[in-house]
């Protein structure tokens, strides 16, 4: 039976007239419906596009549900009809794009499936099963439709894979499981076979390949660096039986090399034999007997013993079921085993909305990246030049560093400056001569005499003796004078001054002359002295002989005290007389064994950080340039990338 339904799947009309039913089943990938309506008949206006129309045979078993898609009419003498095509919900999946760039690292099977359908605007599929977990990374860009996507992820396995889906339910139930791979149904000559065409076709035959996926010319993505340098994988069994046959497979959906490879070698097991098409007419026994045996189940995706008198026995999986009137004769059925004659360029689904991925999938472009620096520096305080690499750059082709090394440079003389209080070091002390002077004499200028008088109270008296004098001697003491007067006196004087009188006339006063050594002693009283005092103008000569002197400096230290205060700037360039004779260059912790202190394009790829895989690592890296003296550093660092935009907007 065949029913039409709307939108929500709501049965709106049962399709009696419809004829030519026909359907079309094939191992992952959207199958199809074919059916033929009279032009006349009002239940058309239930069939138009986007609407569902649901099969079962005249034994209720379930065919499928389907959609509209393209219809034809047919009108003339001998014809009047319209053909519709309807294709398996699965192409719901169509409906929604992946647009912009999806990428996923790492992640298991279950998640990637999630992640895709996820994406649905309306969300008809959900993941019931997947007995997968890998942990590839994918990379999907500007995707028309989700269907190739959920195709592409089991594409790289090593083993073979089947997608199920249950559209008897809603959401629509999707899996991902192993194939069988043991017989459940046979297909035997003289028994259900009505007959058989095998196709061996070796054009196809591939038994080395080089695969590539995004980016191009040099940036374009390779497996040598997942595959010991080698650019190709073989199947060396092939080569010996078939001869060499090399095939450069390139599918720009690949972002990452492991991945890729994986992929190549799963092509390369169906590519490196002959592709063998077994195409079989047979009877679908389930459909003219009462009895139903599961040895004459001959569905999709089971495996069947093939017993042929010519060609003995084999064991192939259905990959194709269909049946060219469904209604009429139930019991034709049309079967394709083995391998199915893929495009060997892809292994996506082939519908007629099937898109040209390559020339959506994501592309780059080389870019060069230069840092520049310039700063003085010395080996407590390097040259530090910083740069940073995006997730974006897909590839880094270069990373070369070019400096020089000069002088150091300043730009003033002076600086402001506080004052403060400081003591000297202790310094030694010296003994030190003066040079030789000469002498000399001189004399004072006249000095004006005077008299003067007055009297001084001792404040004590005394007894001394002289010492010892020889010969015979007196002293003249006073010498006297004569002065007028009617009473004749005489006056005694020293040195022109009258000191003494006397009544009467007398001579000089002498000491007692001694004839002998002999002393004196004198006692002085306690006493006043009134005396006068007549000082003649005089003066004094004064001989200085030639002479030195001698200075001795102890040790000592001095305490200076400076008062705040500025010192006003000397403006200017100004270059230090040397500079450095080497430098250490340190690239992310590794220094570099070999190097100038002028350098042009120097290599730094091999002293890099590097990720597991052996890539430079995306992030900050950091170059350290480090003289032996003061000097000024002038670098570049030039790195050739090749980026893929993915991240911000179109500005």
């Amino acid at each position: 039976m065949l029913m039409a339904m709307n939108l929500n799947r709501e049965y709106t009309a049962i399709l009696e007239n419809a004829h030519k039913v026909s359907y079309e089943k094939i191992e992952n990938n959207i199958g199809n419906l074919e059916f033929t309506m009279p032009l006349d008949d009002p239940k058309n206006e239930f069939l138009q596009e986007m609407l569902w129309v649901e099969l079962t045979d005249d034994e209720n078993e379930y065919i499928g549900l389907f959609r509209i898609m393209p219809s034809t009419v047919q009108k003339d003498s001998t014809n009047n009809t319209i053909s519709y095509t309807a294709n398996e919900a699965l192409c719901t999946l169509l409906d929604t794009v992946l647009f912009g760039y999806h990428e996923l690292v790492n992640q298991t099977t279950v998640n990637v499936i999630n992640y895709v359908l996820d994406k649905q605007r309306t969300k008809h599929w959900i993941l019931k099963k997947c007995e997968f977990t890998r942990y590839f990374s994918y990379a999907w860009e500007n995707e028309n439709g989700l269907a190739d996507a959920l195709f592409s992820i089991p594409a790289a396995f090593d083993e073979d894979y089947v997608w199920e889906w249950n559209t008897q339910v809603y959401p629509f139930e999707l899996s991902l499981v192993r194939p069988q791979i043991e017989p459940v149904a046979r297909i035997q000559e003289g028994y259900n076979m009505h007959g058989f065409e095998i196709e061996r076709d070796p054009k196809n035959l591939v038994n080395r390949v080089y695969p590539l996926g995004a980016g191009e010319g040099i940036n374009q993505l390779n497996i040598t660096s997942v595959n010991a340098g080698i650019p190709f994988v073989e199947d060396k069994e092939a080569i010996a039986k078939y001869g060499l046959s090399e095939y450069v497979w390139t599918d720009l959906r690949f972002t990452q090399a492991q991945a890729l490879k994986d992929n190549a070698i799963n092509m390369l097991k169906k590519w490196s034999e002959p592709s063998i098409s077994w195409k079989v007419s047979a009877a679908d026994l389930m459909k003219l007997t009462d009895t139903k045996l599961e040895i004459d189940n001959l569905r999709l995706g089971n495996v069947v013993m093939i017993n042929t008198n010519d060609f003995g026995s084999v064991n192939l999986r259905i990959k194709k079921e269909s049946k060219p009137d469904v209604f009429g004769a139930p019991q034709d059925l049309k079967l394709e085993l083995g391998n199915l004659q893929d495009d060997i360029t892809t292994t996506m689904s082939d519908l007629n909305r099937k898109q040209e991925i390559n020339e959506t999938y994501s592309q780059g472009a080389t870019n060069i990246l230069n840092y520049s620096y310039q700063d003085n520096c010395e080996a407590a305080y390097p040259a530090i030049i910083e740069f940073y690499l995006d997730d974006d750059v897909f590839h880094v082709n270069t990373v070369e560093l070019t400096f020089k090394t000069k002088r150091y440079r300043g730009y003033t003389k002076a600086v402001k400056g506080g004052g403060s209080t400081v003591q000297s070091t202790s310094a030694g002390g010296a003994s030190t001569q003066t040079s030789s002077s000469g002498g000399g004499s001189s004399q004072t200028s006249s000095g004006g005499g005077g008299y003067s008088s007055g009297s001084s109270t001792a404040t004590g008296g005394g007894s001394a003796q002289t010492s010892s004098a020889s010969g015979s001697h007196r002293h003249l003491m006073f010498e006297p004078t004569s002065a007028p007067g009617p009473v004749p006196e005489t006056r005694y004087s020293a040195y022109g001054s009258s000191i003494l009188k006397f009544e009467g006339t007398a001579g000089p006063i002498y000491t007692k002359e001694a004839a002998d050594n002999h002393t004196h002693s004198v006692n002085v009283p306690n006493h006043n002295h009134t005396f006068n005092v007549n000082i003649p103008n005089h003066t004094h000569s004064v001989s200085i002989p030639a002479h030195s002197h001698s200075v001795s400096i102890p040790n000592h230290t001095h305490q200076i005290t400076l008062p705040a205060h500025t010192h006003p700037l000397d403006w200017g360039i100004y270059e230090a007389s040397t500079s450095a004779s080497s430098v250490d260059i340190v690239v992310d912790g590794q220094t570099l064994p070999q190097h100038e202190i002028n350098q042009t394009r120097l290599n730094l790829v091999d002293y890099l950080r590097k990720s597991s895989s052996g890539k430079i690592s995306r992030g900050n890296h950091t170059i350290q340039i480090k003289p032996n003296n003061l000097a000024r550093i002038e670098a570049q660092v030039t790195c050739r990338v090749f980026i893929q935009s993915q991240l911000g907007g179109q500005f």
